[in-house]
C-alpha cells in the first residue's frame, strides 16, 4: 500500500512538472512575435546640430561597434559561445562596459556611429537603459535613431542564472540631419531556433547630401546591421545578405550613396585564421561571404588584414587571452559611387566588449 502511495505521488509530481514545462513552452512561443517590415523609426534630433550638411565630394568617417549589451568584459564568457555566464555581473559593470566601449568608439571622432546589442531593458543587462546611456555619451551633437531587433520572452536557461527577458536593438548616430529612418526585417530561421535568435533587422537612415552646383539632390543612405550567427540553416545568412544587397543596389541605381556597417557574423577577411594565427576548426560560425553573392555596383570592405591587423571579435567561450579564437566580422559595404580611404580596427584588447570598434574613412564621389 505504501509503495503504491509513493508511486502515485511520484507520478503526480512528474505530471505536474510536465505540465509546467508544457505551459512554459506555450508561453515562450505565444509571446514571441516579429515587428512588421518597413517600419518607420523615430529620429531623436541633436540639441546642438552640426553647422553644415553632408556634401558630394566630402570625406567622412563611419565607426561601428557591437557593445555586447554591456556584459563582455575581457574576462567574461558567454553560455551560447560555450562559456559559463549569461548576463552582466551587475548594473555597475554593464554601465562601465557600455561607457568604455562607446567612449573608445567616440574617441575616433566619427561623423556616423553604428552600435549593435544596445539593451533598452533586459534581465541580462540588469535593466540598465543602455539606449539612454549611449545617447548621453554621444552628447548633444549627434542625431540618433533606434531599431529594435530583440524582444524575447523570459528565457529560463541557464537555470543557474537565466538569460531572462530582454529588449534590445541597434542605434545609429549622425552628426548630420537624418531626414527619415526605416526598419527592414531580415529573413530568420523558423521553428525552435527563432526563440534563441533575434528578430533580425537592419535600419535605413536617410541623410540629405548637398549637391555640387547644378547637381541633383541625393541621399546618403546608412545601413546599420547585425546578421545571424546561431542558425542551423546556413542559407539564412545568405538570404539576409541578398536582401541587404538588393536594397543597397536599388539606392545606388537611383543615384544615392549607400553605405552599410555593422556585425556581419561573417569572416570578412576570408582567412582570419591565417591572418591572426588561430585555428578555427572548432569555430565554424563565422564563414566567408561567397564572392559570387556580391552584386556588381557594391563592394564589401573589410578592415585592414595586413601584418599589423587587429581582430574585431573574440569568441567568448572563455576569458580573453593569447589562446582565444579571434576573427574579423565587423566591417562595411559601399556602393560604387563611394571611394574608400581606409578601414581599420581599434585595438581595445576586448576590455569592454567581445568586439573592437571598426572604422571606415570614405568619400562621396561628386
Amino acid at each position: 500500500m505504501r509503495k503504491r502511495t509513493v508511486l502515485r505521488a511520484a507520478l503526480l509530481l512528474l505530471l505536474a512538472l510536465a505540465l509546467l514545462i508544457a505551459a512554459y513552452v506555450v508561453y515562450v512561443f505565444a509571446s514571441w512575435r516579429r515587428l512588421p517590415d518597413n517600419l518607420p523609426l523615430d529620429v531623436t534630433p541633436a540639441a546642438s546640430a552640426v553647422n553644415g550638411d553632408v556634401e558630394a565630394g566630402g570625406s567622412y568617417r563611419l565607426v561601428t561597434c557591437n557593445v555586447g549589451f554591456g556584459a563582455y568584459s575581457d574576462d567574461f564568457s558567454f553560455f551560447m559561445d560555450g562559456g559559463r555566464e549569461s548576463r552582466a555581473r551587475s548594473a555597475q559593470a554593464a554601465e562601465e562596459n557600455i561607457t568604455g566601449a562607446v567612449s573608445a568608439a567616440l574617441d575616433l571622432n566619427p561623423d556616423f556611429l553604428l552600435l549593435q546589442e544596445v539593451d533598452v531593458d533586459g534581465t541580462r543587462s540588469c535593466h540598465v537603459d543602455e539606449l539612454a546611456l549611449t545617447r548621453r555619451l554621444a552628447g548633444e551633437t549627434y542625431n540618433s535613431t533606434f531599431a529594435q531587433n530583440y524582444d524575447s520572452p523570459y528565457l529560463l536557461w541557464p537555470l543557474s542564472a537565466p538569460h531572462g527577458a530582454n529588449r534590445a536593438g541597434q542605434v545609429t548616430f549622425s552628426r548630420y540631419p537624418i531626414a527619415s529612418a526605416l526598419r527592414r526585417s531580415l529573413p530568420i530561421e523558423e521553428g525552435v531556433m527563432k526563440v534563441v535568435d533575434l528578430d533580425r533587422c537592419y535600419s535605413v537612415s536617410r541623410i540629405p547630401v548637398l549637391p555640387k552646383e547644378g547637381g541633383e539632390v541625393r541621399d546618403l543612405v546608412l545601413y546599420n546591421l547585425h546578421l545571424s550567427a546561431y542558425t542551423s540553416d546556413g542559407t539564412i545568412a545568405e538570404e539576409q545578405l541578398k536582401l541587404l544587397f538588393a536594397d543597397m543596389l536599388s539606392e545606388y541605381e537611383r543615384g544615392n550613396y549607400a553605405v552599410a556597417g555593422g556585425d556581419f557574423n561573417k569572416d570578412l577577411l576570408g582567412n582570419s585564421d591565417a591572418v591572426f594565427g588561430v585555428s578555427g576548426e572548432n569555430y565554424t560560425w563565422a564563414q566567408p561571404i561567397p564572392p559570387d553573392l556580391i552584386p556588381r555596383g557594391l563592394a564589401v570592405v573589410a578592415p585592414d588584414g595586413g601584418a599589423a591587423a587587429v581582430p574585431s571579435c573574440r569568441n567568448a567561450d572563455g576569458p580573453y587571452g593569447p589562446d582565444s579564437y579571434v576573427v574579423t566580422v565587423d566591417g562595411f559595404i559601399v556602393s560604387g559611387n563611394v571611394s574608400v580611404g581606409s578601414a581599420w580596427v581599434l585595438d581595445t584588447a576586448f576590455r569592454w566588449s567581445d568586439h573592437n570598434p571598426a572604422a571606415l574613412d570614405f568619400m562621396l564621389n561628386p
